[in-house]
């Protein structure tokens, strides 16, 4: 992170939520919080689940106190997740869809994160706008199958391993369109009087790793380099935790009058375009 930017209303302070010392300070002044502060990689969790509790539920716990020491009545954005519902049995997923039953300790930790949000906003005079996303992909991603993909093949150009089968499939949304989607819910739900409210927050439709693979390969011209997949877990998941088929509704997003620019093909080619960019400069 840059320590300043050329922005006279954008004071940069660097602090670590999972001990913080400024905190306490720092939300007395605020009235609107936004909370994005996580660990986003979902299958560190197989290996040390102890990072989506640190660097999730307690990062949580740690900002939900410091809103409680404010004893002022604040407004908190969190970014949640697809991944909280687990597998559904109904695609598209609205919002009320349940029982939540979480795959990966990533959606368990930030189905945590909710459950604290909701009991201190009720509990302690807070509001609370819960935003759970799809995949985010654009210029600046850092993880995710369409930066692996990248990397892999600039490694190799004659070899790409796929984790999976290749088969799963889910819904991207663009940076840009998600940025766009947030600012335009903070704006209706600061015109409301509700406690907390939930959004998904995504594309409408999906993409299968087979196809970005294709966008990916084509993109870095080497539209003849051998696929190889390693079968996965679990019935071709990537991973243990990899929900195989996601797609969010966003049905109840598009009443507020918002819909996403691009479409979840659409998104990866522009990320592909991006990353490329940067890594050829």
């Amino acid at each position: 992170m840059r320590d300043s930017v050329d922005n006279s209303l954008l004071n940069i302070v660097k602090e670590d939520l999972k001990e913080p010392i400024k905190l306490c300070r720092l939300v007395k002044e605020c009235e609107f919080i936004f909370h994005l502060a996580a660990n986003p990689e979902v299958k560190l969790g197989a290996t040390n689940p102890q990072l989506h509790f640190t660097e999730n539920i307690l990062t949580t716990f740690n900002l939900l106190e410091a809103l409680r020491r404010s004893r002022k009545p604040k407004t908190v954005v969190f970014t949640s997740t697809s991944t909280v519902y687990g597998e559904c049995s109904q695609i598209p997923t609205a919002e009320d869809y349940g029982p939540l039953i979480p795959i990966s300790t990533y959606g368990a930790s930030k189905l945590s994160c909710e459950a604290l949000i909701s009991s201190y906003a009720h509990t302690f005079n807070h509001r609370a706008l819960i935003v759970r996303l799809a995949n985010i992909i654009g210029p600046r991603s850092n993880h995710g199958v369409v930066v692996d993909f990248v990397k892999k093949i600039l490694a190799n150009p004659n070899e790409l391993e796929i984790l999976g089968d290749g088969y799963q499939e889910k819904s991207y949304l663009y940076v840009t369109d998600c940025i766009d989607a947030i600012i335009h819910l903070c704006e209706k739900f600061n015109e409301g009087t509700e406690r907390i409210d939930i959004y998904n927050v995504g594309s409408s439709d999906t993409i299968c790793v087979r196809e970005i693979a294709e966008i990916i390969s084509m993109a870095m011209n080497v539209p003849d380099i051998k696929y190889r997949f390693t079968g996965g877990v679990d019935g071709g998941r990537g991973w243990k935790g990899d929900v195989k088929k996601m797609q969010l509704s966003i049905k109840k997003l598009r009443h507020t009058g918002w819909a996403p620019r691009y479409t979840s093909r659409q998104a990866v080619i522009q990320t592909a375009k991006a990353l490329l960019g940067t890594s050829t400069k």
